[in-house]
């Protein structure tokens, strides 16, 4: 299997250092990392830290390349990175709503492309990491799908049609778990709980029902079952969420306006 050797990180906030710092965790010699990012102040221990892509180039060590900043920047960037992108480097983007094409277009000398989708629980190894690739040979799909399972869960798409629903679920996911969280503590705070208990149990709720439903040989559904008791409270409750559909037609909507906003992101791309 044909490893990623040296991995260059271009634009290393919050999602590239999330990953970085799994990747340590997980016991990747950080001398197999190096980042190209002129606002961060300092690299981790190890970590080689380049504010100039001239230093990098002269270096000339990686044999992949991990894209970090806002999609909206591929254009301004793109040209001033032909260098560390040529023959012989991968291309992995974190780049929300950019195709493969608009990803070879940009690095056209590139050896392969690959959209790589995770979350912020890259920095703790518990991200789903989802990878859609165009170039790579067996070997070394095998090599990029050991590399970031270290942080959770690398699972292939086939389809890159299915790609901005997939972010919408698994990248941008978290973000509305948090917002729960927050509505769940917000709620019972309303409701007369002191606003520090309130947060500390809705955390500790979720965490125990979400390590719970991961290691159960039932669905959550069926789980949400089990703990709702015919004419008890907890499904007075759930009647309430499961009333015409409406915890799921709220999140049909939010998973469709960001699955949306990904096509609208390739389209500004």
């Amino acid at each position: 299997m044909s490893e990623i050797n040296q991995l260059l990180i271009i634009g290393c906030g919050n999602m590239g250092g999330a990953m970085l710092a799994g990747w340590l965790a997980a016991g990747v010699d950080p001398s197999r990392f190096a980042i190209l990012d002129p606002g961060m102040e300092a690299a981790p221990e190890g970590v080689t830290h380049y504010r100039e892509p001239a230093q990098a180039e002269a270096a000339g060590t990686h044999d992949a390349v991990l894209l970090g900043f806002k999609p909206q920047q591929l254009g301004m960037l793109a040209p001033g990175l032909q260098a560390l992108t040529g023959k012989g480097v991968t291309i992995y983007s974190l780049l929300a709503g950019l195709t493969l094409d608009q990803l070879r277009q940009a690095f056209p000398a590139a050896s392969a492309h690959v959209r790589v989708m995770p979350n912020l629980a890259s920095r703790i190894n518990k991200s789903p990491i989802i990878l859609l690739e165009n170039g790579l040979d067996e070997s070394q799909r095998d090599a990029a799908y050991a590399h970031f399972d270290l942080l959770g869960t690398a699972v292939w798409l086939e389809e890159e049609s299915k790609f901005d629903l997939v972010t919408a679920l698994a990248g941008s996911g978290p973000g509305f778990v948090y917002r729960f969280i927050d509505a769940l503590a917000e709620a019972a705070r309303d409701l007369g709980l002191d606003s520090e208990q309130a947060t500390s149990l809705a955390l500790s709720m979720v965490d125990g029902a979400s390590s719970l439903a991961a290691g159960a040989d039932v669905s959550p559904g069926e789980l949400a079952d089990r703990v709702a008791s015919p004419g008890g409270m907890t499904r007075e409750g759930m009647n309430v969420l499961d009333a015409d559909k409406a915890l799921v037609r709220l999140l049909t909507e939010t998973l469709t306006a960001t699955r949306d906003r990904g096509a609208e992101l390739s389209a500004d791309g």
